[in-house]
């Protein structure tokens, strides 16, 4: 069964602030192999003029899994996402993402297309501090794959 094309543009609720933590964003860097001095030492991190320790560039995926979620399980999508595949993943930053940071999440659907009886969803995710700094957007592109019927 095809997505709901008419859902295209459609935005979704901002999520509840995420917080993003200092031992999270330690964790996070650690299980990818990010060796930055920044993204585990405090002092490293104010020495280059930050807060706290940054997040390494994919871990805006963590926050922005929430309002993507909305957009691909949303009933009037149609998404059997057993059926899903990743495609795609792009990070587009202000600034980096800051260990105390507190980010909602804005989902939009921002295409829906059909490609040899696969459908293709193209969200995006505006991450934003609570009181409204945009400080990164995130693409994701996932595809439907069809079944042999509707090829």
């Amino acid at each position: 069964m095809p997505l709901n094309a008419e859902l295209v543009g459609r935005s979704y609720p901002p999520t509840p602030a995420y917080v993003v933590g200092r031992e999270k964003v330690r964790e996070f860097a650690r299980a990818i192999g990010e060796t930055s001095p920044a993204c585990h030492d405090i002092t490293a991190a104010q020495s280059m003029g930050y807060a706290d320790v940054i997040a390494p560039p994919t871990f805006a995926f963590v926050v922005a899994y929430a309002g993507s979620s909305q957009a691909a399980l949303d009933p009037e999508l149609g998404l059997d996402y057993s059926r899903v595949v990743h495609g795609e993943q792009r990070f587009a930053y202000e600034r980096p993402i800051v260990a105390g940071d507190a980010l909602v999440a804005t989902a939009t659907i921002e295409g829906i297309r059909s490609v040899a009886g696969n459908d293709i969803l193209t969200t995006r995710v505006d991450l934003d501090t609570e009181t409204g700094e945009r400080v990164a957007t995130t693409y994701t592109v996932i595809v439907s794959r069809g079944t042999a019927e509707e090829s």
